[in-house]
């Protein structure tokens, strides 16, 4: 979903495409996240249908029952036939699906990006993100490693590391010791009306919080980075008390 974000982003699947499975939004790269607009591509030649042809007989029985109105040889059905069924609740494959305007808009993204436009556009939209972090830095006074391969659409930004690099490590202790990792995000909201995520619920440090770059203007970034400076100066203000 986000490799257009990165500059040459390879996928997995171009290399190893007998055994990966294509998962690919349209909803990041053109902003049409309401639209749910996304496709699944597998390789003719794929282990998912070999790992099929293999299983034990019951369970092949079971599946031939379940897709038994598709086909009068449901053991012949490819997986990404399968996989289409499902989305259209088995026995209803020929009445449901995506809508036609749907298949339009997929279909115009798909020429628009083999164009020059196109093209230009992805540099545009990364030269965006990348504007939007560096004034979220900025605000905020923090910095993170340089990475090259960073897709930047959201970004997490650890309160925790940050408090250490500030102030050492009794500070980021003090932290620990005394208040949740949601903390911040609370008072962030109560203080200021900005409302973010905890990165730890998205796989990130537990101590972060979570930014999208893609639906704000640019000079917003600038003051909600000023908002987390200020919230994080007041840890550490009660941070110098508790210590005097």
């Amino acid at each position: 979903m986000y490799g257009t974000f990165v500059e040459g982003f390879r996928s997995l699947a171009a290399d190893l495409p007998r055994n990966t499975l294509l998962v690919y939004s349209y909803s990041k790269h053109y902003g049409c996240t309401g639209h749910r607009l996304g496709v699944i591509g597998l390789n003719d030649d794929n282990a998912i249908d070999d790992m099929i042809a293999n299983l034990p007989q019951a369970e092949k029985d079971r599946l031939n029952k379940r897709y038994g109105t598709l086909s009068l040889d449901p053991e012949k059905i490819r997986f990404i036939d399968r996989l289409v069924a499902d989305s259209r609740q088995v026995a209803l494959n020929h009445t449901a699906g995506l809508s036609l305007p749907q298949q339009v808009m997929m279909t115009l993204f798909s020429l628009f990006d083999m164009l020059p436009e196109g093209q230009a556009y992805k540099e545009k939209i990364r030269g965006i993100v990348r504007r939007r972090l560096d004034l979220l830095l900025e605000g905020a006074q923090m910095k993170i490693a340089e990475d090259p391969k960073r897709a930047g659409y959201y970004i997490e930004l650890d309160l925790l590391a940050e408090a250490e690099r500030v102030h050492g490590k009794d500070f980021a202790d003090f932290l620990e010791k005394n208040y949740e990792p949601v903390d911040p995000l609370f008072r962030l909201a109560e203080q200021t009306s900005v409302v973010l995520l905890n990165g730890g619920g998205f796989d990130g440090p537990e101590w972060s919080v979570r930014v999208s770059l893609a639906n704000l203007d640019d000079l917003d970034y600038l003051k909600i980075g000023h908002h987390l400076r200020a919230i994080f100066n007041d840890y550490a203000e009660e941070w110098k008390s508790s210590r005097a």
